[in-house]
C-alpha cells in the first residue's frame, strides 16, 4: 500500500493500515456524523462501552519462553466447524450505512478468511442476498423475539433453509438502551435503505419508528420458556447472546442451549454492567465445558484475543471493527481487519510460548493483577 507523502511530509496519500485503530480513525473521518455516532454509541454515559476496552489493558500475560514456536497453528472449532482462528464477526446492524454493498461485502470478506459471520436481524441486505454473495461462508443468524411471533418464526425457517448453522438469540434487549447521540441526531435509516429481512412483511410506520422498524415490535415479555419455543421451531443449535452472570449461565445450560456469548451489547444496553472480559471467568467456571462459551465487546488487538481465549472463550466476535473495515474498503477492508487480528494473534501466541490454540490456558494470565 502506498505511503508516499506530500512534500511537507505531513499527510500521506494513502495511510498504511497497521492496526484496528487506523480503521477506526478512517471511519470516523469518512462517515457522516449521525452514522458514526450510531456505530460508536453506548448507552447513557458509555461507562460499560469504554470499560469493555479498558478491562483488557488491566490484564497482564505470563509468557513462557524457549518453547520452539517455529510452527504455529491458529485454527479452532466452533460448534464442531473448523475456522481459521478464534475471531468471528458479531451481529451489527445496517452495514449499508458504511459501504454500499453492506452485509454482502461483510459476508464475502469473512468467507475469504474462513471464519464465522453472525448475520444481524437488522441487516440492510436480506439473508438471501447475503448467502448468494458468499455461498461457501460459515454463518450463524442473530435473532430477536418479536411481539408478533410469526415474524420470528418465519425468519427462523428462512435461515434454516438457507443453510445458516446456528441461531444466536439476543436476550439483552427487552427494550432498547438510551443512546443519547442517536436521540440528539434523531437517527433514522435513510429512505433508500430498509431492514431488508422484513421488507414487505412489517407495515411501514414512519411516525413511530425505532432503528428501521416500528416501535414496540420487540417483545419485552421474553423469558426462559421462549428458549423451549425456539427449540420447537428448529433443529439448529441455539446460542444465547447477552449473558453476564453465572446464574444465567447455569440456566442457559439447564435449558439445553448449545452456547453462550458473554455480551453487554457493546455497552449499548445497560450502562454500569461489567466489561465482558471481566464477566467471562465466572461463566466459564459455571459452565464447566458443558457448552461452548464465546465473548464479544472490546476486542481490538491480537493480544486481546489471546487473553479472552486464555480465560476460557472458545471464540470472540468483533462488532465495530468490522464496520470500520467496511467503511474503509468494503469486502477488502473487512478481510484486512480480520487478517491484522489473525497476524497479531499468531504473534502474541508465539511470544507467549503457545504453538496452537489448545496450549492457551489460564496459566498465561497473571491473576494477581486482576483486581
Amino acid at each position: 500500500m502506498s505511503t508516499s507523502c506530500n512534500r511537507e511530509g505531513i499527510r500521506c496519500a494513502e495511510m498504511a493500515m497497521v492496526c484496528l485503530t487506523d480503521f477506526e480513525e478512517y471511519a470516523k473521518e469518512h462517515l457522516s456524523k449521525a452514522t458514526w455516532d450510531y456505530y460508536a454509541a453506548g448507552a447513557d454515559e458509555c461507562c460499560t462501552r469504554d470499560d469493555n476496552l479498558l478491562a483488557y489493558k488491566r490484564i497482564r500475560l505470563r509468557p513462557r519462553i524457549l518453547r520452539d514456536v517455529s510452527v504455529s497453528d491458529t485454527r479452532t472449532t466452533v460448534q464442531g466447524t473448523e475456522i481459521s482462528f478464534p475471531v468471528g464477526i458479531a451481529p451489527t446492524a445496517f452495514h449499508c450505512l458504511a459501504w454500499h454493498e453492506g452485509e454482502m461485502a461483510t459476508a464475502r470478506g469473512t468467507e475469504a478468511v474462513n471464519t464465522c459471520y453472525i448475520t444481524s436481524t437488522y441487516s440492510t441486505c436480506s439473508v438471501e442476498e447475503i448467502v448468494a454473495a458468499a455461498p461457501n461462508g460459515y454463518r450463524w443468524f442473530q435473532l430477536y423475539v418479536y411481539r408478533d411471533r410469526k415474524l420470528s418464526e418465519s425468519i427462523v425457517h428462512r435461515v434454516e433453509a438457507l443453510g445458516y448453522k446456528a441461531l444466536v438469540l439476543t436476550v439483552d434487549v427487552p427494550y432498547t438502551g438510551k443512546r443519547r447521540n442517536d436521540i440528539r441526531n434523531q437517527f433514522k435509516l435513510p429512505p433508500h435503505l430498509k431492514v431488508k429481512n422484513f421488507d414487505g412483511v412489517i407495515q411501514e410506520a414512519a411516525s413511530s419508528e425505532e432503528y428501521g422498524i416500528p416501535s414496540n415490535t420487540l417483545d419485552p415479555s421474553i423469558s426462559w420458556k421462549d428458549v423451549y419455543w425456539l427449540q420447537s421451531l428448529t433443529r439448529l443449535p441455539i446460542i444465547i447472546k447477552g449473558i453476564l452472570t453465572k446464574e444465567d449461565a447455569e440456566l442457559a445450560v439447564e435449558h439445553g442451549v448449545q452456547g453462550i456469548i458473554v455480551s453487554n451489547h457493546g455497552g449499548r444496553q445497560l450502562d454500569g454492567g461489567p466489561a465482558t472480559i471481566d464477566a467471562l471467568s465466572e461463566i466459564v467456571d459455571t459452565v464447566q465445558g458443558r457448552i461452548e462459551v464465546y465473548l464479544d465487546g472490546g476486542i481490538r488487538t491480537g493480544s486481546d484475543v489471546l487473553k479472552a481465549v486464555a480465560l476460557g472463550a472458545k471464540c470472540v466476535f468483533i462488532g465495530r471493527p468490522a464496520v470500520w473495515g467496511l467503511a474503509y474498503k468494503g469486502e477488502e477492508g473487512v478481510r484486512e481487519v480480520l487478517q491484522i487480528l489473525n497476524d497479531e494473534f499468531r504473534l502474541s501466541m508465539a511470544l507467549s510460548g503457545c504453538r496452537n490454540v489448545a496450549e492457551i490456558n489460564r496459566n498465561l494470565i497473571q491473576f494477581s493483577k486482576l483486581t
